[in-house]
Formats: C-alpha cells, structure tokens, sequence
C-alpha cells in the first residue's frame, strides 16, 4: 500500500494538467467579460449612431 502511496505522490503529471485546466478556465473567463463590455459599448455607439443619423434625416 505504501509503494502505491509514494508513486502518487511522486508523480505530478495530474497537478499540471489542473493548472493547465484552471489557467484555461480563468483565460476563458477574463474573455468572456472582456468581450461582454466591448459588445456593451459597441452597442451604445451602434444606437448612438444611429440616433443621430435619423435626426439629421429629419
């Protein structure tokens, strides 16, 4: 039982691929909100636009 024990502890190669997991999760996170905002904003100016250029039509 011990020998099982110390080759679990000895081998990191499941320890790398959670960091990997969790670096990629927060990666996709950070896009995700990023994304949100610009879309957010570059809506407003689509409206904002868009406003204008009916008023100028009139």
């Amino acid at each position: 039982m011990s020998v099982i024990l110390r080759r679990l502890l000895r081998n990191s190669s499941g320890a790398t691929a959670i960091e990997y997991g969790l670096i990629a999760a927060l990666i996709s996170i950070s896009l995700v909100v990023g994304i949100g905002g610009f879309g957010n904003t570059l809506g407003n100016l689509f409206n904002k636009t868009s406003t204008t250029m009916t008023n100028a039509a009139d």
